[in-house]
């Protein structure tokens, strides 16, 4: 039998896993009458939990309060909680930082040792390396984003874009995405009749809202797919399509974020879009994924780069030899023919 604090404990716990019991359940559970729990949800209301009952088999849930009250965590969920406050105490998202310490603080006092050798284990194991940091986002806009895309208002900003200076800008906001280190809003661009992608850090949002509006189908029907494509091809000044001989989900853990984006085609292949600074540079994206290809798009520069790669590999394997002539529409050796025919 469960003492009087052991079981509000373990009462509580339950009502945080699943929402919706039926006294009879939770009696199970504890080994006690449902007359019994009926008192203990009495003391858990007193302490300051917002336990709802409902009359027939909803039974009871915690409802929302005027404050929150202490949740009870098991050892793996605390300590996500705490790695997800560390990182978010050195992320991206500016205004933070302090709320984050604070409330890493209170949760490190009260971890037991085991926990906190297992956050400071792997803490200590880690480092963040790679790229530089991303830039700053205020916590601000991305709420004031957020809040416009959940209601479906449009949107009034100043978006400052690469080139000159800030322009006033109003869109219907879809989604906020966080891809590669940076946040974007994908939304629709009133004033140019089209999807756009912004980067937040550029955006400074004006006040009041625009009016409602209806949601129209994000581009593509996968808004993140839409931003990795926007990303990996308009923002470059050579872009190259080419249809890969395997499908999709064959090759997708090969494309990683940011290079590149896949659109199926069939069941035997699919395109890849990629954009780079120079022509050897998309070579090397499009056969780093190593799968046979056919070149279906791209600057006339890219057929001259595959086959100087090609001579390059051969030359490889047989340096004292000069490489053989090569007839004219030759295919490529191990990668795919250049200038080929489009997807079928």
């Amino acid at each position: 039998m469960w003492d009087t604090s052991a079981r509000l404990l373990k009462l509580l716990s339950l009502l945080q896993t699943r929402r919706g019991w039926t006294g009879a359940e939770l009696a199970d559970r504890l080994g006690v009458t449902t007359r019994t729990v009926r008192r203990d949800v009495d003391r858990l209301r007193e302490l300051g939990y917002p336990v709802e009952a409902t009359r027939g088999t909803a039974g009871y849930h915690l409802g929302a309060g005027a404050s929150l009250p202490p949740l009870l965590l098991d050892d793996d969920e605390a300590v996500a909680v705490v790695l997800g406050l560390r990182t978010a105490a050195g992320g991206s998202v500016a205004g933070i930082e302090e709320m984050s310490l604070r409330a890493l603080t209170k949760l490190e006092q009260v971890l037991p040792p085991r926990l906190r050798h297992r956050v400071n284990t792997l803490h200590t194991a880690t480092v963040r390396a790679g790229a530089p940091p991303a830039p700053r986002v205020d916590a601000d806009t991305l709420m004031t984003i957020a809040e416009a895309c959940r209601r479906r208002e449009r949107l009034r900003f100043d978006y400052t874009a690469r080139r000159g200076g800030p322009s006033p800008r109003e869109a219907e906001p879809h989604t906020l995405v966080n891809f590669n280190r940076h946040w974007y809003l994908v939304a629709w661009d009133v004033a140019r009749a089209d999807w756009r992608t912004f980067r937040v850090d550029r955006l400074r949002p004006r006040t009041p809202n625009g009016p409602r509006f209806a949601p129209r189908e994000p581009p593509g029907g996968d808004v993140a797919r839409y931003v990795a494509r926007q990303l990996s091809e308009q923002a470059w000044p050579c872009r190259a399509t080419v249809r890969l001989h395997e499908p999709a989900d064959a090759v997708a853990d090969r494309v990683w974020p940011g290079m590149g984006a896949l659109e199926a085609v069939d069941g035997h292949g699919c395109l890849l879009h990629v954009g780079a600074e120079t022509p050897a540079e998309l070579v090397w994206m499009i056969t780093s994924v190593d799968a046979d290809f056919t070149l279906v798009t791209g600057p006339p520069e890219l057929a001259d780069a595959l086959r100087a790669q090609a001579d390059r590999c051969l030359r490889s394997l047989a340096p004292e030899r000069a490489p053989a002539a090569r007839r004219p529409g030759r295919a490529l050796t191990g990668t795919g023919s250049a200038g080929g025919p489009g997807p079928s």
